[in-house]
């Protein structure tokens, strides 16, 4: 337990409210990690001893030299992987701009309205990429937010609704695939297993391989998302979202500070005729080198694929393949004659610039795990919902445990540290049986991503408002009423499982019947409780002060201004639109 008890709570929470409120992350995240020096500089005796706790804050200097202490800690922490993971995102920010400048972005949206006229048919492209790209979250949310903004701008998709499906097929697609999350875990359930002292444990692949079933928070998350692009119908603020979009063509509110905004930034591309190439061939060397050097650095001799997975270094593989993507930015620019090497170095540097927000926030998010860590919060929170446990109630139990240790730190590979090691002895002790371990593990994952998916104050969150160009705060608050649903159907799921036994392979098909009961009755209670259309391209409305025409007499969307805030192009909801206007 920590010695500073429910204090540890404050900062982290403190930072999440601020941000939620004032929609100013970089702001909230700063005084959280300062309100979590002043507390640490006085010391736990906050409420016993006042005045001893005030000298303690004077003499640390009022906390300002331990926040700037735990920011510059937050870069070099964990054996320089924060600073690796920057260097990636650096870099990937130059991929980025590099695809820009080769007019591949460009390509893509023509040729993705050519075939992708609907918003359905848009959303659908969004989520099977998320599907696919299963090797890392990361990589994932920056492949497949930048390929799909543009086109997504063009279908009056709000930049809200792609973050939304972007963050929601990266993590839980990692999670139950082979990935750098798995690996992770591999070697935390190892090392938990090691401590419990079995003569022959069973191997922790095995281990995670039964757990699937039981992350159910990640298997409904995905299913959700097929929900809400299969039946285009919101609620909640992405409700309110998505009529904005579809009736103005601004894609994110009018006050709303986008992570990243290329177009603003880079300005128009150099390439004349924009051709596939540039933009599938950059990021197909990003996922090869990636993957490829992945493997690369888990190889040893007589190492078997699963031994590769799990000793590879991921964090290694993103920046080679970010690198390779940029070089290959060079290549083609010189090739096809597009820029020189010069305009390409500009190209480099201009990209840094784009992620810069991102970086920040990236940091002040890690800073805010220094301060939780010093004040030992994930342990006071394992501790105290340790000792009010059942062996029925223990897999939801770590599941809302893992997800709040998550929302409050911003971490899941942190929460997963925190709890693994903690939550397989205690499910071992209470039950000795390997299938209670194996649900546990995966609870440890899905309270970890829930956790994640509701946090203004998450890496993932971050990333995947970067790279839609979303506002980050805008993107937690629609998808935290996704998130919220979710999470709760999946903790009733594992209570069922805890106290009754039914197969998981029961139970998710009937969470995913009960998601979409629950989605269309609460899509239609908050529509009707608005005044709109459950579904945003079926209302009848105006659209920069002319009425939408019936998609029969060939409807297209007003041309708009150079602000990027707004859609351009054609939109061609032949299923949807009301055609009674």
């Amino acid at each position: 337990m920590s010695e500073f008890g429910a204090i540890s709570l404050v900062p982290p929470l403190l930072a999440i409210v601020l941000a939620i409120i004032t929609r100013k992350a970089v702001l909230s995240l700063f005084l959280g990690i300062w309100a979590g020096a002043v507390f640490y500089a006085g010391g736990p005796d906050f409420f016993d001893d006042p005045v001893g706790w005030l000298e303690g804050v004077v003499a640390g200097g009022f906390g300002v030299f331990q926040t700037f202490d735990w920011i510059v800690g937050a870069i070099i922490a964990d054996e320089g992987f924060h600073a690796q993971i920057l260097v990636f995102t650096l870099l990937l920010g130059s991929g980025v701009a590099m695809i820009w400048n080769l007019g591949g972005a460009y390509a893509v949206r023509d040729w993705a309205l050519q075939h992708l006229d609907t918003q359905r048919k848009g959303m659908a492209a969004t989520f099977v990429l998320g599907l696919l790209l299963f090797f890392d979250d990361y990589a994932n949310t920056a492949i497949v937010g930048s390929s799909m903004k543009d086109v997504s701008d063009q279908l009056r998709i709000s930049r809200e609704k792609l973050s939304y499906v972007v963050d929601s097929t990266a993590a839980p697609v990692a999670t139950i695939a082979l990935s750098s999350w798995v690996a992770f875990q591999l070697g935390l359930i190892s090392s938990a297993y090691e401590d419990i002292g079995l003569d022959d444990p069973p191997s922790a692949f095995e281990i995670f391989f039964q757990s699937i079933p039981f992350n159910m928070y990640a298997i409904l998350a995905i299913v959700m998302v097929a929900i809400v692009v299969g039946s285009r119908r919101d609620f909640g603020e992405m409700l309110d979202a998505e009529h904005r979009s579809w009736r103005t063509g601004k894609v994110y509110r009018e006050e709303a500070q986008p992570m990243q905004d290329v177009e603003a930034d880079l300005g128009q591309p150099s390439a004349a005729n924009p051709r596939l190439i540039n933009f599938f061939a950059p990021v197909g060397v990003l996922v090869v080198v990636t993957v490829g050097t992945a493997l690369w650095t888990g190889y040893e001799p007589g190492a078997s694929l699963t031994d590769m997975v799990q000793d590879a270094d991921y964090a290694a593989a993103l920046i080679y393949g970010s690198f390779a993507m940029v070089l290959s930015g060079f290549v083609l620019g010189k090739a096809s004659d597009i820029f020189g090497f010069r305009e390409a170095t500009d190209t480099t540097i201009d990209g840094f610039g784009i992620m810069l927000t991102a970086v920040t926030i990236l940091v002040l998010a890690w800073g805010i795990g220094e301060v939780v860590a010093a004040l030992e919060t994930g342990d006071y929170v394992a501790g105290f919902v340790g000792e009010h446990l059942s062996a029925g109630a223990l897999p939801a139990a770590v599941l809302l445990t893992a997800a709040f240790i998550a929302f409050s730190t911003g971490t899941s590979w942190g929460t997963m540290a925190i709890l693994t090691p903690i939550a397989i002895p205690v499910a071992w002790a209470m039950t000795n049986d390997h299938t209670v371990v194996a649900a546990i593990v995966g609870a440890i994952f899905s309270g970890a991503i829930f956790g994640d998916h509701s946090s203004p104050i998450s890496d993932t969150s971050v990333l995947s408002s970067t790279f839609t160009g979303a506002d980050l705060i805008d993107h937690v608050r629609t998808q935290l009423y996704y998130a919220v649903t979710v999470g709760i159907v999946a903790t009733a799921l594992l209570l069922v499982w805890g106290h009754t036994g039914i197969t998981p392979l029961v139970l998710l098909p009937l969470g995913g019947i009960t998601l979409v009961g629950i989605h269309y009755g609460l899509s239609e209670l908050d529509a009707r409780r608005k005044g709109v259309d459950p579904v945003a391209v079926s209302a009848r409305r105006e659209v920069e002060g002319g009425p939408v025409k019936p998609a029969a007499e060939g409807w297209r969307a007003p041309e708009a201004s150079s602000d990027p805030s707004t859609g351009t192009g054609e939109v061609s909801e032949d299923d949807g639109i009301d055609r009674e206007s």
